[in-house]
């Protein structure tokens, strides 16, 4: 088969690498890619929003299948523009993606299908949403409505860092369009965890779950990101849980999506809180997570690119997915000053003596080749460093021992990714 993958970081890389091992593929290109993705196909020069011309691209190379990795072109229309000319595509419709595209979409779905979420608000006007932060008071959770690239959360533990919150995303602009509106709700209070499941109509099928960790800081201080590690699988969150965890947040949201006419196929990234009353819904993501996916795809024993193509295909009855009993651990190694304004250009050395360490693999995200073709940081997130082996701090210490090997003057990563997984297993 001829695969187009969309997309350029470290979870493109892990979906690179596994669908790199079927021996279904004939041919793997990625766009735009990265110097990691090229170890395993062909990257492409195409920016990943740019649908017109990754369905040319597609058309042109007698592509059997897209798979997209980020959220941005799905919510953008790739997969109807894939269905307007044949091509199959494992993604959602642009309407079913505003389940990432909108938290109040979300929302809304959610209190008709009667799935257990954060009591919520949204608001348009910024006198209003603080207003209501001050009559509420903290710990109160802040989300910008549209897509922010993971950086749209504010779990606020005081109102005025709530205030403040709502004043960078609705006056100030700090995340463009994404923030003209806010949805504020209930603090939950648990672990979160990541919850995957290719659907198709009203049929989810698990794939498995993974912990991540979204704070810049040790011991889950300062601001959020994108992610800065994960552990998969997370401890207390075993695969009965994650089963029983789909049918309260996942099937009667498929079941909603469906009689709003708008069914939902693709990949499902549920995060959730494990409360005191039971799993309840953060939001939904319509993709793989990341770094969640640089955890979760080194465990995958089964070939990943049938399932693509049968999800593509709409039909997920006999689509197989099976993991070792390994555990896996990542430390995302970002540029100094993320999620801020970020250092670029520094030189980075010794990936392959850190994937000498057994068990360990590095994912590129944030990477490119200097004039001179020397690797050097392009981004904020800049590797993925995985560790696999029997036990959790068995892999902790692998992925930690890859990140040590790894010379790049300007990186900076936490020292405590899986501690709190470590805690709960004693």
């Amino acid at each position: 088969m001829r695969v187009l993958l969309v997309g350029s970081g470290g979870r493109e890389h892990a979906l690179a690498a596994a669908l790199a091992k079927s021996p279904a593929l004939t041919q793997l290109y990625i766009a735009p890619g990265n110097p990691g993705t090229a170890l395993c196909g062909t990257n492409v020069a195409i920016a990943a929003g740019n649908v017109a011309a990754l369905v040319a691209f597609a058309q042109k190379e007698n592509i059997d299948l897209v798979v997209p990795g980020p959220e941005a072109p799905l919510v953008a229309g790739l997969a109807d523009a894939c269905a307007e000319v044949g091509i199959p595509c494992a993604g959602p419709t642009k309407a079913a993606a505003q389940l990432e595209g909108s938290k109040t979409f979300t929302k809304e779905v959610c209190d008709a299908a009667g799935i257990p979420t954060a009591k919520w608000e949204r608001f348009t006007d910024p006198a209003h949403a603080i207003a209501f932060v001050r009559r509420r008071g903290a710990p109160i959770v802040v989300k910008a409505d549209g897509l922010a690239a993971g950086k749209g959360v504010v779990v606020a533990q005081t109102a005025a860092e709530a205030e403040e919150a709502v004043t960078d995303m609705m006056t100030s602009s700090k995340l463009g369009d994404a923030g003209l509106s806010v949805v504020i709700e209930e603090c939950m209070v648990g672990e979160e965890v990541s919850l995957f499941a290719f659907c198709s109509g009203e049929t989810a099928v698990l794939i498995g779950a993974a912990q991540d960790h979204k704070r810049i800081g040790d011991g889950d201080t300062g601001p959020n990101t994108g992610g800065m590690g994960a552990v998969s699988p997370p401890a207390g969150f075993d695969r009965a849980a994650q089963e029983k965890a789909l049918d309260i947040l996942v099937r009667p949201m498929l079941t909603e999506m469906v009689k709003r006419g708008t069914p939902f196929r693709g990949v499902i990234f549920a995060g959730l809180m494990l409360t005191t009353e039971g799993p309840k819904l953060i939001e939904y993501n319509v993709r793989f997570g990341d770094p969640e996916a640089e955890a979760l795809l080194p465990r995958l024993t089964s070939d990943l690119l049938p399932a693509f193509v049968a999800l593509a295909k709409g039909s997920l009855d006999d689509v197989q997915i099976t993991f070792s009993d390994d555990a896996s651990a990542v430390v995302i190694m970002a540029a100094e000053g993320y999620p801020g304004d970020y250092v670029k250009g520094g030189l980075i050395e010794g990936i392959d003596r850190a994937e000498a360490v057994p068990g360990v693999q590095v994912f590129q995200a944030g990477t490119a080749r200097d004039p001179q073709g020397h690797l050097v940081s392009s981004g904020g997130r800049v590797l993925a460093v995985c560790g696999i082996a029997p036990t959790m701090k068995e892999a902790i210490d692998a992925a930690y021992q890859g990140v040590s090997a790894i010379r790049w003057k300007e990186g900076v990563w936490r020292r405590d990714i899986g501690a709190r997984a470590l805690a709960a297993d004693r």
